[in-house]
């Protein structure tokens, strides 16, 4: 009697230490990470478009710094005024501008890391152009920001012109970052590579110009046009081309040029993409200041003299004239070559299309992804309205912008449909958004994930305290000693049960 009591003794202890070590090790494999955080790094990048500057400044647990993939982006500020590119003749009065940003940083890192917060200054496809017009004054420009943060307590890492393909990868990157496509947690909660997750093309609209990049069907096939980007012990073949003149501001100004070519250059020039009724005065360096523009020049070009333009708002021939900016003769009819003989794979899968694209679309009321039956009577409706209508339609009105909402709606369609080859049945698949929670997605994300090397090649990404496969083994073995000491007291209580309920047969003894 005495042996199944103790047996039931110890079966039960060590049923509830197996229960108790399970917890025990499941809630320290959950909260450790959060008990040894030493608190946060953070880095700075300046986005130098184009069109303006924005100040990003990302944040990451600083023991992960080798071996993550959580930044996130914490602040974001529009630096006041044009692109640095426009300061090439006043290089010295960047610093003001700049100072109002630099100066909320300031307050929303703390102090003891400023020395140890790396900058990074990017500038795109408007200082490619000044390099080409202008080296030594883009070199001016550059020199003259050098010197602004040689001056400010953080630790500048140089600022640098980057390429087409360079701004069209790291958009990529950014947007694919965000989206969770080359991380997500397991179970365990450890970051893992996601099983057969598909990553996402990326449409990128600035201010001089576009960048269309993704992973061909075969990458083998282009094997000329493709990057190969190593993320995470995984290497994307990712297909990129950035098209100069072809953002959004320079492309305006060359419809501006073409229109006034086709009024016989006169003063006064009718715009069938302004508003009805809306009248403005440029000067002719406005639009024939570029580089972009340079070969429409009439040969009577004074800088300074105005011209007058006049918006009828007719969606038809404002998008007959759109057309006319993209040469789609140069491919004669070959598949693989939508515009200006370049040659591109045929666009798979989801696309997220962000910057220029996503202002456009929020224009005119459009947001996510929709057919293309919408966006066309979205767009033919907006450009049929009159100037006057416009600021009770727009969510933020801005003259210099709302002006140019149906040019761009109308650039937009040309690029993607005739140029990129989108249809009405793959539309759908692109998703025009801003950001991924708080973050913007923008190169400027994937840029500073490159230059720290914050995406390593392998590595296992946050320490537990125990490994994967030994937290498995773990649980595996405490369970199964749980299941089996249960299934011994079950099996004690049944035979004790089945004892009670014996009939008890008495001897009768006979005499012989």
């Amino acid at each position: 009697r005495m042996l199944p009591r103790t047996s039931s003794v110890v079966a039960q202890v060590f049923l509830l230490l197996s229960i108790v070590l399970v917890i025990a090790i499941a809630v320290i494999q959950i909260n450790q990470q959060q008990i040894l955080s030493p608190g946060l790094k953070y880095g700075i990048v300046l986005d130098a478009g184009s069109s303006r500057t924005t100040v990003y400044v990302y944040e990451w647990p600083a023991e992960k710094e080798n071996n993550t993939g959580v930044v996130s982006q914490t602040f974001k500020c529009n630096v006041k005024g044009p692109g640095i590119s426009s300061y090439e003749s006043s290089p010295g009065a960047l610093a003001k501008p700049l100072d109002d940003c630099l100066n909320k940083v300031k307050e929303r890192i703390p102090v003891h890391l400023h020395k140890t917060t790396s900058v990074y200054l990017g500038a795109t496809a408007g200082m490619r152009l000044l390099r080409l017009q202008n080296e030594s004054a883009a070199n001016e420009v550059l020199a003259s920001v050098q010197n602004y943060f040689r001056a400010q307590p953080f630790e500048f890492r140089g600022a640098q012109i980057i390429t087409g393909p360079e701004e069209g990868v790291y958009g990529w990157i950014t947007a694919n970052y965000l989206m969770g496509n080359f991380l997500e947690k397991n179970l365990w909660r450890t970051w893992v590579h996601p099983y057969r997750k598909e990553t996402m093309g990326a449409l990128d609209l600035g201010g001089a110009s576009t960048q269309i990049s993704f992973i061909p069907e075969d990458p083998e096939e282009h094997f000329n046009s493709t990057l190969q980007v190593k993320l995470y012990g995984y290497n994307y073949n990712v297909y990129t081309h950035s098209y100069q003149c072809y953002g959004r501001d320079e492309a305006e100004k060359r419809l501006l040029a073409l229109l006034l070519q086709k009024s016989n250059a006169s003063a006064n020039v009718d715009n069938p993409c302004y508003p009805q009724n809306y009248n403005t005065a440029l000067t002719m360096k406005y639009f024939f200041g570029s580089l972009c523009t340079q070969s429409l020049r009439p040969a009577n070009y004074h800088p300074n003299q105005l011209v007058n333009f006049h918006g009828t708002g007719d969606p038809g021939l404002c998008q007959e004239m759109v057309s006319l900016l993209f040469n789609f003769t140069a491919c004669r009819d070959r598949e693989d070559c939508p515009f200006n003989g370049i040659h591109q794979p045929k666009a798979k899968g989801n696309f997220v299309a962000f910057s220029g694209f996503y202002y456009t679309m929020n224009a005119l009321n459009l947001s996510g992804h929709f057919s293309l039956d919408d966006f066309n009577s979205s767009m033919w409706f907006f450009c049929s309205q009159s100037w006057a209508q416009l600021p009770f339609m727009l969510p933020k009105f801005e003259e210099i912008y709302a002006r140019s909402y149906c040019f761009s709606a109308n650039f937009i369609y040309y690029l993607l449909v005739h140029g990129y080859n989108f249809n009405a049945e793959t539309w759908p698949q692109i998703h025009f958004q801003k950001e991924v929670g708080n973050s913007s997605i923008a190169w400027s994300l994937g840029y500073m994930l490159s230059l720290t090397n914050m995406i390593p090649a392998e590595g296992k990404l946050i320490q537990l305290p125990l490994k994967p496969s030994l937290f498995a083994g773990l649980l595996v073995f405490l369970t199964a000693t749980a299941l089996l000491c249960l299934l011994f007291l079950v099996y004690l209580c049944v035979a004790s049960y089945r004892r009670k309920n014996i009939p008890h047969i008495e001897h009768v003894f006979i005499p012989e």
